[in-house]
């Protein structure tokens, strides 16, 4: 190795630069968990075209995401929402989301048979504020949808919607 060479001295600084923009707030803007434990809540079960019901609050960041009733829920804001549900069911079915009451088809989430949880999970867009959010037992679904009490063991099962604004 050859010797080193000797670092100059750094100049004076230049004038600063025009400041930019600010950009969008990153992170989480609001969540808020609903949830339903089994029995109880969905006492009977869920025919087609009807919604799944959350009665209870979990928590909540108290910014624009609210229950409406036991089954529908609104989003304040216009933006984008992540939507994460599960749901135990005794029968082969299917759960979507709807907004405004429209099918969003982009969202079913469904099991052939056995005994596993049906699980969705769909970024939802809203373009009017206060948009209502539900998960329903599709229409033309061919059975209702018994929503499985004590699965497993001896202790009620809770089945949840948790909604997050990202954007």
């Amino acid at each position: 190795m050859g010797p080193q060479g000797i670092q100059g001295e750094v100049g004076p600084a230049g004038p600063q630069g025009i400041q930019g923009e600010v950009g969008p707030a990153g992170g989480v803007l609001g969540y808020a968990d609903f949830y339903a434990l089994m029995p109880g809540d969905n006492a009977a079960t869920v025919a087609p075209g009807t919604d799944v019901s959350f009665p209870q609050d979990g928590p909540n960041s108290g910014t624009g995401i609210a229950r409406s009733g036991a089954d529908s829920f609104t989003l304040g804001e216009i933006g984008v929402y992540q939507v994460l549900f599960q749901v135990s069911v005794t029968e082969a079915g299917q759960l979507i989301l709807t907004l405004n009451g429209e099918d969003l088809a982009y969202t079913v989430a469904g099991r052939a048979a056995g005994t596993s949880q049906i699980v969705g999970m769909a970024l939802v867009e809203t373009t009017t504020a206060d948009s209502v959010l539900t998960v329903r037992n599709p229409e033309g679904t061919a059975a209702a949808l018994t929503i499985t009490p004590l699965a497993g063991g001896t202790r009620p099962v809770s089945a949840h919607l948790v909604i997050t604004r990202i954007g």
